[in-house]
């Protein structure tokens, strides 16, 4: 699995932000793509340490079961839960959400593993520095893929 601590896997994910436009379509979902790029810097401002989601109950009982999903291999399946901070629903500018996704790739890669978040995750619990960052590459690469990236 690719990890966002690798400077080239944070080029990559540079690059594919820069080609995501106002006129990027989803493939599913109900998200448009200022809100998947909001969602998308939510999650990075959670591994960096930004903002603390509280655990969710049924993540304790549920999340030891799949939390190897979070940051292995195998595809992310699409209409996962997600926490409601993170739901987009309202308008959002195009430019800004751009602009504050790629503040928040920075700042998580630049900082490296001694600055990542030992907060949980909401659902499903504790993650290494390594896990976080190959969680949040693999949720990364799940949206980009959803608007054609």
């Amino acid at each position: 699995m690719k990890n966002l601590y690798n400077s080239d896997v944070k080029e990559e994910i540079i690059n594919r932000i820069e080609q995501l436009n106002h006129e990027s379509l989803a493939k599913w979902g109900k998200m448009n793509v200022a809100q998947m790029m909001s969602h998308c810097a939510g999650g990075m401002k959670m591994a960096a340490g930004e903002i603390n989601l509280p655990r969710i109950f049924m993540g304790r009982i549920i999340g030891p079961l799949v939390k190897k999903g979070y940051y292995d291999d195998s595809k992310t399946p699409k209409g996962l839960m997600t926490a409601k901070a993170l739901k987009m629903t309202d308008e959002k500018d195009f430019e800004k959400e751009k602009k504050e996704l790629l503040k928040w790739v920075h700042n998580f890669c630049d900082a490296g593993p001694e600055k990542c978040t030992k907060t949980p995750h909401p659902f499903l619990g504790k993650f290494t520095p390594e896990q976080w960052a190959k969680g949040m590459y693999k949720h990364l690469n799940h949206h980009f893929e959803q608007f054609g990236v």
